[in-house]
């Protein structure tokens, strides 16, 4: 074969090598682009406290600019490590897992919230506005009732920072002769059965530094976890039932009382999706038409007489839920339905209900107070 030739040929096979081998290294370039970026990302994420309590709750554990940390419990307060943030140090409440009553009269003013999906900012600026906590975020609405009707988890980024900042208020609210609801949504369920879908990227960090499933940062064993499970998910205040979704016919036609229900919330929270759906009355509490997901009140066709028949069932004027978003703290049916889930979840801003003497009342953002 001429020399020429020779050459072509040799030049057209180490371009074709030179081809094959293109994507590939194009695709190595990516994916070491992508671990630097994500290895970035993990160097700024903070996050905790994160508190276990099998066998001893001795140790906080902490995550600091993406390394995990440990910090000394002492006497019941946490306190986070240097250079990490603004973290809660919260301090441990021993009566915080106890179970509360059911129903409450003789309640003279009460603030309702819901689905603040991590938006630790929002929650913060909105109770201020409205002085349910001062300037240094503690308790200020005195002998109030405080209801948050699910929906804490999932979403947003600061997810711990809520529940810690609920668990301090629901101490400093009953040593001020008021009471703190934290009512169970769907997302709390969702992460107490390791159903996982929604949860921030940010807490895979904490998840893999402490070598736990993120549902398992609320296990069982865990501080949080413990409080969380001694929730309610149903409350009945003056003549005010508050949840997360909303009470449908099911419900009458079943005769549920809320005794009842609650006990059986708490007791199941951590079973499987299957085995719940094995059992026909657990079947419809956490699925479906029940409490937590239920959006009946919102459908064009819903049936004005199932709302009659749900209010006189309980001995109630109205129904307050969260669950399916608004833009505004809205009433529907002449307020014998509150709708109260007023997109926190966006970050962006938010609303709560304010019931004092009967009145309804939306307060917004800015502070601005009008009637329902």
């Amino acid at each position: 074969m001429p020399v020429d030739s020779t050459l072509k040929a040799a030049s057209l096979c180490l371009t074709g090598i030179l081809a094959l081998q293109a994507p590939t290294v194009q695709a190595q370039t990516e994916q070491d682009t992508n671990a630097e970026t994500q290895a970035s990302t993990n160097s700024r994420i903070s996050d905790g406290p994160y508190l276990f309590l099998n066998p001893k709750a001795e140790r906080a554990d902490w995550i600091c600019k993406g390394e995990h940390k440990q910090t000394r419990v002492n006497q019941g307060k946490l306190s986070r490590p240097e250079h990490c943030g603004q973290l809660p140090e919260p301090s441990l409440n021993p009566q915080a897992k106890e179970v509360l009553a059911d129903e409450y009269q003789g309640v003279d003013k009460i603030v309702a919230l819901s689905d603040v999906h991590g938006q630790y900012e929002v929650l913060i600026q909105l109770l201020r506005q409205h002085k349910i906590i001062d300037q240094k975020n503690n308790w200020a609405f005195g002998k109030g009732h405080m209801v948050m009707t699910g929906d804490m988890f999932d979403r947003g980024p600061r997810v711990n920072e809520v529940l810690w900042f609920m668990y301090k208020l629901d101490k400093q609210a009953k040593a001020a002769g008021g009471q703190l609801h934290l009512l169970m949504g769907n997302h709390e369920q969702m992460v107490m059965r390791g159903d996982l879908r929604y949860v921030n990227d940010k807490y895979q960090t904490a998840s893999r530094l402490l070598d736990r499933s993120y549902d398992a940062l609320y296990g069982q064993d865990s501080e949080l976890g413990q409080w969380l499970r001694s929730k309610h998910t149903i409350v009945k205040i003056n003549d005010t039932l508050f949840l997360h979704g909303g009470i449908s016919q099911e419900w009458v036609d079943r005769e549920l009382t809320l005794a009842k229900a609650n006990r059986l919330y708490r007791e199941n929270i951590d079973k499987s999706k299957a085995e719940l759906k094995q059992d026909e009355q657990l079947n419809f509490l956490f699925f479906g038409n029940g409490p937590t997901w239920y959006r009946g009140y919102f459908k064009p066709d819903f049936d004005i007489q199932e709302l009659a028949n749900i209010l006189d069932y309980f001995k109630i004027k109205r129904i307050v839920v969260g669950h399916t978003s608004q833009t505004r703290v809205l009433g529907l049916f002449d307020n014998r339905v509150v709708a109260i889930d007023s997109s926190i979840k966006k970050g962006l801003s938010g609303e709560l209900l304010l019931i004092e003497k009967d009145q309804l009342i939306r307060g917004q953002y800015d502070g601005t107070q009008t009637r329902l």
